[in-house]
C-alpha cells in the first residue's frame, strides 16, 4: 500500500502518461535496433550530465559523450584507469572529480539498464553494490564505499552561481535508526511494487523516502534518481519499461531544479520523518509526473531527430563533425578547422554551416574572431 492517497486529479494525470508511454512504446518499437540504440545513447549521456550536474559537477554533455566514447573504445572494467590521464589532459584541471564522478554514474547506469529484472527483489546489498559503482573512482569515497553514513547529513542545494548551501531536509540520524528505515524502504517496495496499479507513484514515494532518510555519507541524490528509473524498469507496465531507456527525466529535473529542491522541502517539511504517511507525497508525485511528461512527450522524438540529421550528413560536413567531437571543451575557428581535417576552405566554410544550421554546432563571434563548438 502506499503511505498517501491518489486522488482524482493524480489519477487523470497518471493516466495520461501511461497514454503517452503506450504511444511511444509502439513508435519505438517501429524502429530498427541501430536506430533505438542511438536514442538510447543519447538519454544515457543526457541523463548521466544532468544527474551529475545537479550535484555541482561540470561537464558538458558534448564531454560526457566523448569520455563515454573514449571508454568504450577500450570497453574493459579497468578502461578508466588506463584513460584517466588521457582525459585529464583532455579536459580542463577543475574537472577532475566530475570525471570521476561522470565514470562512476556510466557505470553504475549501466548496471541499472542491463541487469534490473535480476535485481528484483531489491536487496540492500544491490543498492550498497551501486552505490560502489557511483563513487568507485573518486578516491576520497574509498572508506565509505557501499556502506551507510556514520556522519549525520542532510539534502543541501547550491544556490546556482555561488557557494551558498541552503538546508533543504534534516534527513535521518545515522547508525540504527537509518539502518531500520532502509530495511523497512526495501521491504516495502518489493511488496508494493508488483501489485500497485500505478508503478510511477511507488517508485516517486519509494524515490522520497530514501533521500530521506540519506543513508550514504556522499552520492544519495544521483542514487535516488537512479532508483527511479530501476524501480520503473522493475514494474510490470511493459510500456513504462519499454520507455524509460530512451528518454532523460533527469534532464527535466536539472531544468526544474529550485522546483525540484522545493518541493523536496515541502512534502517533507525539512525533516526526516519514521512514518511515511506524515509526508505528503502528493506534492512529489505530482511533480515526477510533470518531469515524466515532458520527457515522454519530447526525449525521443529529440534524439530521433538528432539521429536522423547525423545519418543524413553528406561525408565533408560528418568529417568536420568528428573534428569537434574530439575538442569537446574547445571552440574552434575556421583554420583550426582546415589545419585538423586537411579539407578545403571552402569546402569547410560550407559543412560549418551546415553543422549550425543542424544544431550539431553552435556559433560565436563575427568575423575573423568566429568560433564554433560542438553541441548535444
Amino acid at each position: 500500500m502506499l503511505s498517501f492517497i491518489i486522488t482524482d486529479e493524480i489519477t487523470k494525470k497518471l493516466k495520461h502518461v501511461s497514454e503517452l508511454t503506450a504511444d511511444k512504446a509502439s513508435y519505438l518499437h517501429s524502429l530498427s535496433p541501430e536506430y533505438r540504440e542511438s536514442i538510447h545513447r543519447y538519454a544515457r549521456i543526457s541523463t548521466i550530465g544532468s544527474t551529475t550536474r545537479i550535484e555541482n559537477a561540470i561537464l558538458t554533455d558534448p564531454e560526457i559523450k566523448w569520455l563515454d566514447a573514449t571508454l568504450s573504445a577500450d570497453g574493459r572494467p579497468t578502461a578508466f584507469f588506463k584513460e584517466k590521464k588521457y582525459i585529464e589532459d583532455k579536459l580542463s584541471k577543475e574537472r577532475e572529480r566530475s570525471i570521476e564522478e561522470v565514470a562512476g554514474c556510466r557505470d553504475m547506469l549501466a548496471i541499472i539498464y542491463t541487469q534490473a529484472s535480476d535485481l528484483f527483489p531489491l536487496t540492500e546489498t544491490a543498492i550498497k553494490g551501486l552505490h560502489k559503482e557511483l563513487l568507485q573512482f573518486y578516491p576520497p569515497a574509498v572508506h565509505y564505499l557501499g556502506k551507510y553514513k556514520i556522519v549525520p547529513n542532510n539534502v543541501v542545494e547550491t544556490v546556482a552561481g555561488t557557494n551558498i548551501k541552503k538546508d533543504i531536509l534534516k534527513t535521518c540520524d545515522p547508525g540504527p535508526i537509518t539502518d531500520s528505515a532502509m530495511r523497512d524502504l526495501v521491504d516495502w517496495y518489493n511488496k508494493t511494487l508488483p501489485e500497485h496499479p500505478w508503478p510511477i507513484a511507488v517508485a516517486s514515494e519509494f524515490v522520497f523516502r530514501f533521500l530521506a532518510i540519506h543513508p550514504f555519507q556522499d552520492g544519495n541524490g544521483r542514487i535516488g534518481r537512479a532508483l527511479f528509473a530501476l524501480a520503473l524498469l522493475q514494474s510490470n507496465d511493459k510500456n513504462i519499461k519499454i520507455v524509460i531507456p530512451y528518454i532523460a527525466v533527469d534532464r527535466h529535473i536539472e531544468k526544474h531544479k529550485e522546483e525540484y529542491y522545493h518541493v523536496l522541502r515541502r512534502c517533507s517539511d525539512g525533516k526526516f520523518s519514521q512514518d511515511p504517511k506524515k509526508y505528503r507525497l502528493e506534492y512529489f508525485l505530482t511533480f515526477i509526473l510533470k518531469m515524466l511528461e515532458e520527457a515522454i512527450g519530447n526525449d525521443i522524438d529529440f534524439y530521433a531527430g538528432k539521429h536522423s540529421s547525423f545519418m543524413n550528413l553528406a561525408d565533408a560536413p560528418r568529417k568536420v563533425l568528428s573534428c569537434f567531437e574530439h575538442y569537446p571543451e574547445k571552440k574552434l575557428a575556421l583554420k583550426d578547422v582546415v589545419e585538423q581535417t586537411k579539407i578545403s576552405r571552402r569546402t569547410v566554410i560550407h559543412a560549418l554551416n551546415v553543422l549550425v544550421k543542424k544544431s550539431f554546432l553552435q556559433k560565436s563571434g563575427t568575423g575573423p574572431a568566429t568560433k564554433y563548438q560542438i553541441t548535444f
